[in-house]
């Protein structure tokens, strides 16, 4: 059985960014990218994950390998599989994966028979990618689940990045065990690049330690800009919102074809969302940490009273679709059972939403959609490693009220380019500051105006494109080329 995918990625030209960026940043930003994929002189960067499709990982790597292969450098994207016989693995890194925001998890912690079941699941993964790469290349492995890879490519004669998306802004016992559990594997990478400098790891090296934060890719079916006909034509031809779709469905897709949403959504809760109605939307995984019960009782409980005609919409990807996340249907089926609780007239205010995965680029233009249709997005997270989302509404000119946790901070500037919740389990404070946004359209129209400037300045794709391609050359590809 073959355990390791690689992704088909077709190469994107970068200079559709020359628009977006103005003249002077578009040639320091075209430079280095050149300047990156002649350092490379023939060898691979491989990407390594455990999913191609589900969370903000995946979507980055589809654009950033893309621009960077149309930049000329090899880059490829390989995707790892737990073999049969270890199906614990993903509940063990899923555990490690909430410790590392301080949580607990399903409680058991990472004693030695999770040690047992990372190592057994890594093993064979590791021998397959071990037969793809050669002597020189680089490894980007992406986040814990990935970590354990570390020595089995440095002993191939790799160059080894270990990128981690998640941690915790105040570390606890459980974010320490974690760290404990990884770092015999972590340690012996070159780099080590975090999406904050309040998530590196205490002991790591800082002369190795490099901060990328995560961005956006303005052209994807997820992010492009789509007009009020476009927006309303594929959230009716979805069955988002009923009716017939005046206009065609219709998209762009990375390759500059033209693509049509054909997939209904799952509607969970009401039949569709009242087009008429002010839209509050979250949009995210069924993960207990994106706190979707609080968000629907914080909209009950203290934004209808206000707002008695607004409407929440709880979007997510279908949960069979999301191979590394074992705890996403338990999640949702927790929304559904909280729904049904609510009175009939409440239940027609909030929309369960789960969208197709069959086709990824028509699931990231509905969810374009329905943030384009939204009045406010929300992202009232427990603990974030980033929490990108954030900066997809945004870049839509979206007002968010969200919570003061990770990275959501560094994107937001609170009353300015969004709304901070000081504390996340605080649902009065949650709703009253989405209630505010709702009764004042022009705090929004100003809101999101400057909500796009910031992600335009600091978080679009080619940010990211240039830090990794600088973190390349100060590798030492030469040493690892010799090793």
């Amino acid at each position: 059985m073959k355990h390791v995918q690689t992704i088909p990625i077709a190469p994107r030209n970068p200079s559709h960014f020359s628009d977006v960026l103005g003249a002077e940043v578009w040639d320091s930003f075209s430079g280095v990218l050149r300047g990156g994929a002649a350092r490379l002189g023939g060898r691979t960067v491989w990407n390594v994950n455990t999913t191609a499709a589900g969370g903000g990982v995946a979507e980055m790597l589809r654009s950033l390998v893309a621009y960077a292969r149309g930049a000329g450098a090899d880059v490829r994207w390989a995707v790892i599989s737990p073999p049969p016989g270890t199906d614990e693995f993903f509940a063990v890194t899923k555990r490690i994966h909430n410790m590392l925001h301080g949580y607990s998890g399903d409680g058991v912690g990472l004693g030695r028979e999770a040690r047992g079941v990372y190592r057994a699941a890594l093993e064979p993964n590791a021998l397959e990618l071990r037969a793809l790469v050669r002597p020189g290349d680089v490894v980007i492995l992406h986040d814990p689940q990935t970590a354990g890879l570390v020595p089995a490519m440095r002993a191939a004669g790799l160059g080894v990045i270990w990128r981690c998306h998640v941690g915790a802004d105040s570390p606890n016992g459980e974010a320490h065990e974690v760290w404990d559990f990884l770092r015999p594997f972590v340690e012996q990478a070159d780099r080590y690049v975090f999406s904050r400098a309040a998530h590196v790891w205490e002991g790591l090296d800082p002369a190795r330690t490099l901060i990328v934060a995560p961005s956006i890719d303005a052209f994807s079916a997820k992010n492009q800009d789509l007009s009020e006909h476009q927006v309303d034509a594929i959230l009716k031809a979805a069955g988002a919102i009923a009716g017939t779709p005046g206009d065609a469905p219709t998209f762009i897709r990375g390759d500059g074809s033209i693509g049509h949403v054909d997939r209904a959504v799952q509607m969970l809760g009401v039949a569709a969302i009242d087009p008429s109605a002010p839209l509050v939307t979250q949009v995210s995984r069924w993960d207990m940490l994106k706190d979707p019960l609080g968000v629907m009782e914080g909209f009950v409980c203290h934004v209808l009273p206000a707002v008695p005609d607004a409407q929440l919409a709880l979007v997510g990807p279908e949960t069979a679709a999301v191979s590394d996340d074992p705890e996403g249907a338990q999640v949702l089926e927790d929304c559904q059972e909280a729904w049904r609780g609510y009175p009939a007239a409440v239940r027609e205010r909030v929309a369960l939403v789960c969208l197709p995965m069959t086709d990824l680029e028509e699931n990231a233009v509905i969810v374009n959609a329905i943030q384009r249709h939204s009045t406010v997005i929300v992202q009232k997270s427990l603990g974030e490693g980033f929490g990108l989302t954030v900066s997809e509404a945004m870049w839509k000119s979206r007002p968010v009220v969200a919570s003061r946790v990770g990275g959501i901070v560094d994107q937001i500037v609170d009353g300015d380019s969004g709304v901070l919740v000081q504390d996340p389990a605080d649902l009065r404070e949650f709703g009253e500051a989405v209630s505010t946004i709702l009764r004042c359209p022009a705090v929004a129209t100003r809101m999101g105006q400057c909500a796009r400037e910031r992600v335009a300045d600091r978080f679009l794709a080619t940010r990211s494109l240039m830090q990794y391609a600088e973190a390349l050359a100060t590798l030492g590809l030469e040493t690892a080329a010799a090793a």
